[in-house]
């Protein structure tokens, strides 16, 4: 069984964008950055444990990262891992 300290290193923040929140208003649904190797159980299991809801479903992209400049310079920013998780009708978390 995971510990605490287990989901806090699934779960590293919520993605709170003007798109995040017109699906928390209408579908139910929050997204979070999660650990790259994370699976759908494992944050599925971390968000019930952390705030206490029931998950319906967890779906998972890749963005990767955007190539940008400073200066003469080239870099790219690091991938990211997005968890969309859908609660059950009723529940509902409180990010802000």
């Amino acid at each position: 069984m995971s510990s605490m300290t287990d989901h806090y290193q699934i779960l590293i923040k919520p993605v709170l964008t003007e798109k995040s929140t017109d699906h928390t208003e209408e579908l139910n649904e929050y997204r979070f950055e999660v650990a790259g190797g994370a699976n759908k159980i494992e944050i599925k299991n971390a968000v019930q444990a952390l705030f206490d809801v029931k998950v319906s479903r967890v779906n998972t992209m890749l963005r990767p990262g955007k190539l940008r400049r400073r200066g003469a310079s080239w870099f790219r920013t690091p991938s990211r891992k997005i968890a969309i998780v859908q609660l059950q009708d009723g529940d509902k978390i409180e990010l802000l």
